[in-house]
């Protein structure tokens, strides 16, 4: 795209005729995990200062500045503003990325690494069980609350907050 080179880098930045023209000329592809999961690797990560799951949620449930790591995917990505060519869940990496290098003439076995995301959900199923067991049921239906659009927007029908 010809202003690729300008100082605006963020997409809103453009207007409409300058950010439709861009992103056609792009494949776009967005990657998502469900909400859930993505709160028990930060908080797995230490990324809050919380001794246990229930009130590293609380944290994050009273936390004015919502940080990129648990901020909901539809206000990191703009599936609204941009119409993404592929959605790719975390859980099929491998499969769809093969698909994906598949439609762009590549080889796709030989350029994919090893993926381990599909062997492990059947952790992250357990997991999510003990972890979801720690919430109150107001922690429940206030992170249900938090991540509504995601989970409208996404097909995470077997997230834990779907419910």
């Amino acid at each position: 795209y010809r202003r690729l080179q300008a100082k605006e880098t963020r997409l809103s930045k453009f207007n409409q005729t300058e950010r439709k023209a861009m992103l056609g000329s792009y494949t776009k592809v967005l990657f998502v995990r469900d909400p859930f999961h993505r709160l028990i690797a930060t908080f797995l990560q230490g990324m809050g200062i919380s001794p246990s799951f229930s009130s590293f949620v609380q944290e994050v449930l009273d936390s004015r500045r919502v940080h990129e790591a648990w901020k909901p995917l539809v206000s990191l990505c703009r599936p609204c503003l941009v119409q993404y060519d592929y959605v790719v869940m975390f859980g099929f990496l491998r499969q769809e990325l093969g698909h994906l290098l598949h439609r762009a003439g590549l080889p796709a076995g030989s350029l994919l690494p090893e993926f381990t995301d599909s062997q492990v959900q059947w952790t992250y199923r357990w997991l999510s069980e003990q972890m979801f067991s720690e919430l109150s049921a107001q922690q429940k239906q206030q992170l249900s609350h938090f991540y509504r659009w995601d989970l409208a927007a996404f097909p995470f029908s077997s997230s834990f907050l779907s419910d």
